[in-house]
């Protein structure tokens, strides 16, 4: 009987301290609405603040950067501003048309030469591993010394053809930012 006293009167504790917490937290409609802008007045303001600006700016041009000298090792602000000649877009000779057709032509030819790598790579790998084994097999230093020589073989040629996949990786990459810069629709290269 004791316990369910003591435990009742902590009840009572608990309701009474919530109460008093929520009175202490409530605030009347009105004062919020009072104090804080509705989203429309903020779009209102911000509308007006983005009038103000327009005026305001400037665009700098190659004439505003100083034609001071860099620090070693670090290209000058004018050069850093000046198109190289990678960037600059060569122009399309008149027979060539790049429309879809052609987009799509290029990156299949570069997508299937990645995936020949790759299984080139993958049939590699699997003979060095065949390799291996054989040679952990075999106890005639010979046949071993034979056998280390043509893994040795198929290594440098694994990192030939990984090396030569990771190149075709790269020009895909670059077909695809040069079709970015060219407002080429990103379906036209899948």
């Amino acid at each position: 009987m004791v316990e369910l006293r003591f435990h009742m009167s902590n009840s009572r504790f608990m309701v009474a301290g919530a109460a008093a917490v929520c009175c202490v937290l409530w605030v009347p409609p009105d004062a919020v609405a009072a104090q804080s802008p509705t989203l429309a007045e903020l779009a209102l303001k911000e509308q007006e603040r983005r009038k103000a600006l327009k005026g305001t700016g400037r665009l700098l041009t190659e004439q505003d950067l100083p034609a001071t000298t860099a620090a070693p090792g670090f290209p000058s602000a004018a050069a850093v501003a000046k198109p190289g000649p990678a960037r600059e877009a060569a122009p399309l000779p008149a027979s060539e048309v790049r429309d879809e057709s052609w987009w799509r032509e290029r990156i299949a030819q570069a997508r299937e030469s990645v995936r020949r790598h790759d299984i080139v790579a993958e049939a590699l790998q699997t003979r060095i591993n065949a390799l291996t084994g054989d040679f952990a097999r075999r106890d005639d230093p010979y046949q071993r010394a034979r056998i280390a020589d043509d893994r040795q073989k198929a290594v440098a040629e694994l990192d030939r053809v990984r090396s030569e996949g990771a190149m075709h990786r790269k020009k895909i990459a670059e077909i695809e930012e040069e079709a970015r810069r060219a407002g080429v629709p990103p379906g036209w290269l899948r």
